[in-house]
């Protein structure tokens, strides 16, 4: 097989699995920094990029570098058992309709503070701008790795002040970014901690954190704690569970209501339920 980047120093890892999506994993809202690239897609995770390519049930991820990708499988979600999951989601006529169809999505298991950060930079904002600061905070912030930029460091984006991220034309969000690298990198908010503490507990931490509120909170927590019973609400799934759950969501997506969320509004959005922006 040729390797996606083509050198002989490169690294290909084959993953196998079924019932997955590439694409609506990718573009689904959860991640930002992947890009279509040829047949597959391109990005960076922390301080390395990788591509990766979905040919029927094979996954192949690759590496400009000779380095171990084995860590690809768990970022994906491919070794979650998604077969049991949704079964149990299906136990809900309506849920089982729409995990049918839109059930090949998989919640990443994505680094906390770039997820953090990434959703604080969310917050009123569309994908493709979103995509764009976080790009530039990385160029600006992040170590260069040659060819790419890697996650700017918490303790980094600490020692800034807000005027050193105008360039960013991020807004009103500047002092939240600095604020929330001030809390991790002193310890005020521990990632360990937030995976162990209850749901409702670690929320509350998360929303300590300047201009922090429900709805980033819950998306750092499924996002990039993999607390898969956080259910972020946004305007968009607001909507969608009106029309499709007025009564809420079914007791049997209670342990797993972060992944009936991405069904729901993937499911709201192909089905014309949702606005695009």
């Amino acid at each position: 097989m040729k390797n996606l980047f083509g050198g002989a120093d490169n690294t290909e890892k084959t993953f196998f699995t079924s019932g997955f999506s590439l694409s609506d994993t990718l573009n689904c809202g959860q991640c930002f920094r992947f890009r279509p690239c040829g047949d597959g897609f391109s990005g960076v995770v922390g301080d390395k990029k990788i591509t990766l390519r979905q040919d029927g049930d094979m996954i192949t991820a690759a590496s400009d570098r000779n380095e171990d990708l084995g860590w690809v499988g768990d970022y994906l979600g491919l070794n979650d058992d998604y077969a049991y999951i949704n079964k149990m989601l299906s136990s809900d006529e309506k849920l089982s309709e729409i995990t049918g169809r839109c059930g090949t999505i998989r919640i990443m298991r994505q680094p906390f503070w770039e997820t953090l950060e990434s959703f604080i930079i969310s917050q009123n904002n569309n994908i493709p701008r979103i995509q764009k600061i976080i790009e530039r905070f990385c160029e600006l912030f992040g170590e260069d790795m040659g060819g790419f930029y890697a996650f700017p460091h918490a303790e980094t984006v600490a020692g800034l002040r807000e005027e050193d991220l105008a360039e960013l034309h991020c807004g009103y969000r500047a002092p939240y970014l600095i604020d929330a690298a001030r809390r991790v990198s002193d310890g005020t908010v521990s990632e360990d901690e937030l995976r162990r503490i209850p749901l409702d507990v670690a929320r509350k931490t998360l929303m300590g954190i300047k201009g922090v509120g429900p709805k980033v909170a819950d998306c750092t927590l499924l996002f990039g704690l993999h607390r898969l019973e956080a259910f972020p609400r946004d305007v968009w799934i607001k909507r969608a569970m009106a029309e499709l759950f007025p009564e809420g969501l079914p007791e049997c997506a209670s342990c797993y209501a972060g992944v009936a969320q991405q069904y729901i509004f993937h499911y709201a959005r192909n089905m014309g339920m949702l606005e695009r922006d």
